[in-house]
């Protein structure tokens, strides 16, 4: 039995095997082979296993974000078919007598550089495709198990951190709890984990050599620690522990269908944040009023390139129909800092935070924003959509925003698409936006505070920097000021406030928020009931 400890973002109790994530920079060596056709037959099975692999990720995509964006791993079942990438590599085998993973290495380094050579924009993009193929076979070839997430059993995922492209990519149906050797409680899958009601822990300082897959894992976010090979005692003590939990979320469960209203008839809205269509089912399971941050950076990350309007549209549309006049209020493309995606080609800066990310993005590159803004507009039409715009510090870009947004209408109208220009608001999470919240206020239809950025950009602190976190107080007086000050500036023209950041499900502050008269806080799934136990015991 090895025990560690670590910071608990989420306190539940978790026992499963492990999955180790183990991030390997991967090389292909060049050796001499004896049998040609033995290794042919190699690249035939590795074949054979990536079709599998492909057919599983477009099954779980379907469900998860739809045809249009799973047709990708379709695309790549066809390309491992092609006779001429085949070929290639089986001929290379023959005459330079070379063994399977440097063939094939080679030839999707070739053909991926052909392809980016062309003119054609559509046989450009199929370069990224032949890299990605040609990595899955390497992998194969190397008996390099990815962690598959589509059949995996429940796992606990170990891992030395993981970014947000990352965690968008698992089945969270499969996951247990996180553990990781390094993160920040205020980080992405620190987000994530609450949202999912698991637990999690970060900084635990631990070796991922000497872990194994399959290894049983005892995850305590109550106290904090991690256990590797548990006594049996101590796994009895957490199966007890994980029963008694689940006790008191069924007692939870019986506050579905009642209002937010507080003991003296104070009413609130109280909406959940999600990431992706599939996050839904948490929205409903967990009986949300509506959906009050959808993330749709998440739309961009794990990609190799951007989402087209239509796989954008149907995402949003999905989600829209399935809440069914809910309210879904969608943020515009939040990327940068610590979300990365590698074909936006942002490049290294000193302080990426402070940087070229989010709303000033799509007021540099208009393409990429339009192409986005066509979308929503699109699936307005469909449901009760608003739009929110993150990172805003001025007047001026709200109304350069209103420019772009009047060009995309008048595009739709040339092509006479159906759409609908729905609410639209702006994130608060800059001091300077909460310093002319007044004038803001007057441009738009509502404020959404965003408590995590706020609070990093007021304090001075990264919130990222899992160094800092003992500095990191979303309770300080300068935060709460600032929350009631937006707040009284946006009923003063009248127009609505809410909280969409980690603050918002911090159930010491609810009856803080209930007296500063927030109309909304939007949570985790898995805090909608808390917040809403919190709300109807309150006296405000």
């Amino acid at each position: 039995m090895i025990k560690f400890s670590g910071k608990s973002v989420y306190k539940g109790i978790a026992v499963g095997p492990a999955a180790v994530l183990k991030n390997h920079d991967f090389q292909v060596k060049r050796e001499k082979i004896e049998d040609a056709e033995a290794e042919i037959q190699r690249v035939e099975e590795a074949v054979e296993k990536a079709q599998e692999q492909l057919v599983m990720l477009y099954d779980k995509a379907v469900k998860e974000v739809g045809e249009a964006s799973a047709a990708i791993f379709e695309v790549h079942q066809m390309m491992l078919e092609d006779e001429d990438y085949r070929d290639s590599v089986c001929n290379m085998i023959r005459t330079e007598q070379v063994n399977a993973e440097y063939a094939v290495a080679v030839t999707g380094d070739n053909f991926s550089e052909m392809f980016a050579g062309m003119d054609d924009d559509y046989m450009k993009a199929r370069a990224a495709d032949i890299k990605d193929i040609s990595n899955r076979l390497v992998r194969c070839l190397c008996g390099e198990e990815n962690m598959d997430f589509g059949s995996m059993e429940p796992s606990v995922i170990i891992a030395e951190d993981l970014s947000p492209s990352e965690t968008v990519q698992m089945d969270k149906e499969k996951i247990l709890a996180f553990v990781t050797v390094h993160g920040s409680t205020n980080s992405h899958t620190a987000i994530l984990a609450r949202m999912m009601n698991i637990p999690a822990l970060i900084g635990v300082p631990m070796n991922l050599e000497e872990i194994h897959n399959g290894q049983t894992v005892i995850v305590d976010g109550l106290k904090s620690e991690v256990i590797f090979d548990p006594e049996e005692e101590k796994r009895r003590e957490a199966e007890a522990k994980i029963q008694e939990e689940k006790e008191k979320l069924e007692l939870l469960q019986t506050l579905k269908g009642k209002e937010n209203v507080t003991l003296s008839g104070r009413k609130i809205h109280i909406y959940a944040n999600i990431g992706s269509v599939s996050d839904v089912a948490y929205v409903m399971e967990n009986d949300a009023g509506g959906i009050g941050l959808f993330r749709s950076e998440f739309l961009y990350l794990g990609k190799e390139d951007f989402p087209t309007e239509e796989e954008q549209f149907q995402a949003y549309k999905q989600v829209a129909q399935m809440m069914a006049g809910k309210k879904v209020i969608i943020r515009t493309l939040d990327i940068g800092a610590d979300k990365q995606a590698d074909y936006f080609h942002l490049g290294n800066e000193e302080n990426p935070a402070l940087g070229y990310r989010a709303i000033r993005i799509c007021l540099k590159q208009t393409d990429i924003f339009k192409v986005q803004l066509r979308a929503l507009m699109r699936a307005a039409a469909y449901g009760n959509i608003s739009i929110m715009y993150p990172m805003i510090t001025s007047t001026e870009e709200v109304r350069r925003i209103f420019e772009i947004v009047k060009e995309v209408q008048k595009e739709l109208d040339e092509i006479q698409v159906p759409y609908k220009v729905p609410e639209q608001g702006i994130m608060i999470e800059t001091p300077a936006a909460v310093m002319i919240s007044d004038e803001l206020a007057e441009l738009v239809d509502f404020f959404s505070i965003g408590t995590n950025d706020l609070t990093q950009y007021t304090l001075a602190i990264d919130r990222q920097n899992e160094k800092l976190d003992d500095f990191y107080n979303p309770h300080h007086k300068a935060i709460l000021k600032m929350i009631r000050m937006v707040t009284e500036n946006a009923h003063k023209c009248g127009k609505w406030a809410g909280i969409c950041g980690e603050l918002g499900a911090d159930l010491e502050l609810t009856e803080e928020f209930l007296k500063m008269g927030l109309d909304e806080l939007s949570v985790s799934p898995s805090m909608v009931l808390k917040v809403r136990k919190a709300v109807r015991e309150s006296r405000v």
